[in-house]
């Protein structure tokens, strides 16, 4: 893919609101969407930051919102299409991963391995039933291809879905390439566009950030796998406050300069 399709780039001269992983809790997303249309403004821009699926029991409903919200956004005067961006998460990388198991060499293992880590509510919210699923994945490759060709099917039956699940970005950055989003983290010691699987699963590296990666004054990332909480560092933030655990959704803006200027939280 070309980078435009993979990064996003974002204006920078606004505000920019992160919303950290979601898994799948739509009464959090919702309280946290009413909050931030009271607070939003054109010339602003929000960055999903991926694992809007997953863990939680309201995936597609999880979805409407997101879709319901940004009509909202787009329908203010001055707000352009590319103010609203989503990255893939770990969550929509698994999901994309497992519509194509058939062609994994062991798509049962695969699929417990997925299973364990959050993909079973995105399975059930599009009609799938998992022990379907596992027996196909031991019948063979043309069983396995008529499960996931029906889990694509029946995603297709939900208005905007599969079309939001194909404008997702691997990462978000300003244009003066001050600020740069990503989902769980990235590996400082290789360059952007090298980052691979350090985008969904992170790496320890970026828990140990001591200067700017490249021209990045700040990387934010909205997921962290060991659920430390929020933390803002001097080159590092990470905002996820532990939605799908028990914890709240968390929302924070940034200026041009990286600059925390507000928090929300639902």
């Amino acid at each position: 893919m070309s980078e435009t399709n993979v990064f996003a780039t974002l204006s920078g001269a606004g505000r920019i609101w992160a919303i950290a992983a979601i898994h799948g809790e739509v009464e959090r997303l919702g309280a946290l969407h009413q909050r931030l249309a009271g607070e939003i403004r054109p010339g602003d821009q929000i960055v999903y930051l991926g694992d809007t699926l997953g863990y939680g029991q309201n995936v597609r409903e999880t979805i409407d919102s997101l879709l319901v919200f940004r009509r909202w956004f787009l329908a203010q005067p001055g707000v352009e299409m590319e103010d609203v961006v989503y990255l893939r998460g770990a969550q929509e990388e698994m999901w994309q991963k497992l519509l194509q198991l058939q062609f994994a060499p062991n798509p049962a293992e695969v699929l417990k391995w997925m299973v364990e880590h959050g993909i079973g509510p995105t399975i059930a919210a599009y009609g799938g039933n998992l022990d379907e699923g596992m027996g196909a994945a031991r019948e063979g490759i043309l069983a396995m291809t008529r499960w996931t060709g029906q889990l694509r099917q029946n995603m297709r039956s939900f208005d905007g879905h599969t079309a939001l699940m194909s404008v997702l970005k691997h990462a978000a950055f300003t244009a003066d390439n001050s600020l740069l989003f990503v989902h769980a983290g990235i590996d400082p010691s290789r360059p952007l566009s090298a980052q691979m699987d350090a985008f969904w699963w992170g790496s320890a590296g970026f828990e140990l950030l001591e200067a700017p990666y490249g021209e990045f004054k700040l990387v934010v990332r909205g997921s962290d796998r060991r659920r430390g909480g929020v933390r803002v560092g001097a080159f590092s933030a990470t905002l996820d406050a532990g939605a799908g655990f028990g914890g709240p959704l968390t929302c924070a803006c940034f200026d041009g300069a990286g600059q925390i200027l507000q928090m929300l939280e639902a």
